[in-house]
């Protein structure tokens, strides 16, 4: 009989997951087991949970799997054939999987590889229990000196809004404007990326006060409550013509429109948030910016994930985190969805 360990499950399509129990990974060759330190939690696991069956296994994921893609840790186990890291190094796990030799890979576009449909806590067990099995040493990220259990967040949180903001610095100038709407997890992240990597006023919008205060703590110079029919046009006030780049971190039908009018020409809309949002009631030919750029996306490369760490390990980031023990996760679900944490939710084995 194969070593048990305590598991967060999605054991049924179109059911609540399970805190139950998954077999003890063993490397195979190549391979690495990981000691989980931490595992941030992320609002698409809650998505994974309500997928329809026929859908998740059309894109390649077969139940049951563990959830959990955002991972700190030590080195646990190796493989046969593995060089660079030894049991008991600490590492981030990270986020996206790919394959490493496709075309896409090869040019460090890894998020657009074909293998990252299907990975760690979306197919394939993942960081919500005491191991995770990675099959490859490129998606590991040897931490200097931070702390495994604030790590996790920093893969997928810290690493997806990286690329955002990389993908539309050169629409930003110097003593430009750029805005943030919804200043939670991966939104917070973007204020402060924004504000080490340019010299841009940063705009925060957000339905939370306390979220917006957040957002000012990190470094946004103005806040405004809530997206509403006036949001853009006091953008367009305060920006003289519309801010250069817009992130938007929600991507419901009103941050939709009210980002793609608040951009003025020549700048960058950037849609991360994934709450299947469309833009109703206009023409595509107005709705975007002149000579601007609309984008969208769902990961990040590798290389993302290398500049966020470079930063953390530099002490230029806040990482603010909320633990739980795996026994409470689903609490912290519930805690992450209603908007009470104030940091990123972490789960720890027992």
């Amino acid at each position: 009989m194969p070593e048990m360990m305590k598991a967060y499950r999605i054991v049924e399509w179109e059911r609540p997951p399970q805190l139950t129990e998954a077999p003890v990974p063993e490397p195979g060759p190549g391979e690495v087991v990981v000691r989980v330190a931490g595992n941030g939690l992320c609002h698409s696991d809650v998505g994974m949970t309500q997928m329809p069956g026929s859908i998740a296994e059309m894109i390649g994921w077969r139940a049951p799997f563990t959830l959990g893609h955002e991972v700190g840790g030590h080195v646990a186990m190796v493989g046969a054939g593995v060089v660079g890291f030894a049991e008991g190094d600490a590492v981030a796990v990270v986020s996206p999987h790919s394959c490493g030799t496709c075309r896409w890979c090869v040019s460090g576009r890894d998020c657009l590889c074909d293998d990252s449909m299907v990975g760690r806590g979306y197919g394939i067990d993942g960081g919500l229990a005491r191991y995770v099995l990675v099959s490859s040493t490129r998606e590991l990220i040897r931490l200097d000196g931070l702390d495994p259990l604030h790590a996790g967040p920093l893969t997928d949180a810290g690493s997806t809004s990286m690329h955002a903001v990389k993908r539309a610095l050169h629409r930003i100038p110097p003593g430009g404007n750029a805005v943030v709407i919804g200043a939670g997890g991966l939104g917070a992240f973007a204020i402060q990326f924004l504000r080490e990597l340019t010299s841009a006023r940063i705009i925060a919008v957000d339905r939370s006060a306390n979220r917006l205060a957040y957002a000012r703590e990190l470094g946004a110079a103005t806040v405004m409550e809530g997206v509403t029919e006036d949001t853009a046009g006091d953008i367009g006030r305060l920006t003289g013509g519309g801010a250069d780049a817009v992130f938007d971190f929600v991507g419901i039908d009103s941050t939709i429109a009210a980002g793609l009018r608040s951009t003025g020409r020549g700048g960058a809309y950037a849609l991360v948030g994934a709450a299947n949002g469309t833009l109703r009631g206009a023409d595509w030919f107005s709705a975007l910016p002149k000579d601007g750029e609309v984008f969208t996306f769902q990961a990040s490369n590798i290389a993302d994930a290398l500049d966020v760490f470079a930063l953390a390990d530099a002490g230029r980031l806040q990482i603010d985190i909320d633990v739980f023990p795996l026994d409470r996760v689903a609490e912290a679900y519930e805690q992450m969805e209603a908007g009470e944490l104030r940091g990123r939710a972490v789960v720890v084995p027992d």
